[in-house]
């Protein structure tokens, strides 16, 4: 793709939690890190003040590590190239703004923001569809272009406020290669003389956002799409700078979409239909209200790291083959960028939800039994290790979540005080009632160490056959008799792990209670 060192970069703003789309960002920037043998960088662009959260910028670097994607160089890691935080870098962004005054491509804008919104208002009159600040209308405007120069001396010398803005060309078609879209072309006519430093002296994002991509090396800017329209404008000023020799290359990611693809997914989307769209919970305050709010995080959901991670990857790129679960280092092999879609990618919650199940069946029960510990610890619940793997071996095929082992499993704990009615009243009888009465009386003793499932199993069978009914018969009421709920792992199995002595127990309990209905 090129023979620079490759080195990529992440530069989101401190405003508030990552989105999860800015995680795919972040993944598909360290995806081409590693498959190219480059570098990551972490950049925090905070030259918005107005909108800078306390809590931010450490929760992203949370949600990267927990997502295991590793930073190797800036905020938050260090490196040559720093400070890797724009409001620490505010000295080295005017003396650039500065040479594009002297080289006559930028220029000095005084205009107040009552003469803005006049300038809006008499464009709108006019049925201009798009106002804008630009080749055109400049002439107008009061500037460094239209004031005589004494006068425009006399104003930076007294203090007056002003703003440096970028003074793009007429008739000039501006062109670049994005290497998911391919060609870009835009004229220049739609491009306006944006903002370049602020009447406060920090830079705004575009100039700040060329002058590091530039000073840190960067070789590749991997962004979402909502940032394509700016790319010409940023080619403008790497050419101004004359620094287009060594410009990124440029890739405009897809926009994730609400779950039925009728527009960019939010927040409120999340919110409505019941899942996250942040990697981790946030704590923040309502913009409107002042109340402290709560958003839900895919992490304190029970989502493992690695099937977030998978499902990511596919929103907008695909390997080629039939296959869908990847490891980190096996997307790392497997990604290229040339294999990213053009095309919106829609948010489909229940393919993420079917990721973790798949990487939680796949951990071994000694990985899962520490889910169930914990759970059981704040309940003041003790269990031994090896009685928790034996649980979550028979559990791990009907979770979807870690929580799910403690809310599945309460009944290897807890004898059951209420019974699913709707089997009760289909399948308990007195003949069922004395059958499981008969299995209670001949199981062994906890002590027997031989009652493992088959034994159960067995037992269970010659027990029922005696009372001249068959297995089938009984089957659901010995389960709702010993866990309360209709369905479960495999019945005998989960016998054996209560203990032929508890199963018994609860056997007899369930015979008294129900002896009304029998």
């Amino acid at each position: 793709m090129t023979e620079r060192e490759v080195r990529v970069r992440f530069a989101p703003s401190p405003t508030g939690p990552l989105h999860i789309g800015g995680v795919r960002t972040a993944l598909y920037n360290y995806l081409l890190a590693r498959k190219l043998g480059g570098k990551m960088l972490l950049r925090i662009e905070d030259t918005d003040q107005n909108r800078f959260v306390p809590g931010a910028e450490e929760y992203i670097l949370e949600a990267l590590a927990w997502c295991g994607i590793v930073i190797d160089e800036g905020q938050g890691v260090g490196g040559p190239h720093g400070p890797y935080k724009q409001s620490e870098r505010k000295p080295m962004y005017k003396q650039y703004a500065d040479q594009l005054i002297a080289d006559g491509h930028a220029y000095y804008a005084f205009d107040t923001p009552e003469e803005l919104d006049a300038m809006r208002a008499r464009l709108q009159a006019a049925k201009v569809p798009n106002p804008q600040y630009n080749s055109i209308t400049r002439a107008q405007m009061r500037n460094s272009l239209t004031l005589p120069e004494d006068e425009v001396k006399q104003l930076l010398d007294s203090g007056a406020q002003y703003v440096i803005r970028l003074k793009v060309p007429r008739k000039e078609e501006v062109r670049f290669q994005d290497l998911i879209r391919g060609w870009v072309v835009v004229h220049s006519s739609a491009i306006d003389d944006k903002v370049l430093m602020k009447s406060d002296g920090m830079p705004t994002y575009h100039l700040a956002n060329i002058v590091d991509d530039h000073l840190m090396e960067i070789s590749h800017v991997i962004r979402g799409e909502e940032w394509l329209p700016s790319a010409p404008l940023h080619v403008l000023l790497y050419r101004y700078l004359g620094w287009e020799k060594t410009m990124p290359q440029f890739a405009h990611l897809p926009l994730l979409l609400k779950p039925d693809g009728t527009g960019k997914l939010s927040k409120r989307d999340g919110d409505r239909l019941g899942f996250p769209v942040f990697p981790l919970e946030w704590h923040g305050i309502d913009g409107e209200t002042g109340e402290p709010t709560v958003s839900r995080g895919y992490r304190e959901d029970g989502y493992l790291p690695e099937a977030l991670v998978n499902f990511l990857a596919f929103l907008g790129w695909n390997p080629g083959t039939q296959q869908e679960i990847f490891s980190m280092d096996e997307l790392i092999q497997a990604f290229s960028i040339e294999r990213v879609s053009k095309s919106p990618a829609k948010f489909d919650q229940n393919k993420v939800k079917w990721y973790n199940e798949h990487y939680l069946r796949a951990k071994s029960d000694a990985e899962l039994a520490p889910y169930l510990l914990t759970a059981l610890q704040e309940h003041g619940i003790a269990c031994s290790q090896e009685k928790a793997e034996q649980i979550v071996g028979v559990m791990k095929e009907r979770v979807s979540f870690p929580h799910d082992f403690w809310q599945e499993a309460k009944y290897f704990f807890e004898a059951p005080t209420e019974y699913d009615e709707a089997v009760i009243s289909k399948k308990w009888n007195a003949q069922v009632s004395a059958a499981l009465a008969a299995y209670a009386d001949a199981l062994p003793d906890n002590s027997e160490p031989s009652a493992n499932a088959e034994v159960l199993k067995s037992i269970f069978n010659q027990t029922v056959e005696a009372q001249g009914m068959k297995p089938g018969q009984v089957l659901q009421a010995l389960r709702v008799a010993v866990t309360g709920a209709a369905a479960g792992p495999d019945l005998f199995e989960a016998l054996a792990i209560l203990g032929s002595g508890e199963v018994a127990t609860r056997l007899r309990a369930a015979v008294e209670r129900l002896a009304s209905r029998a």
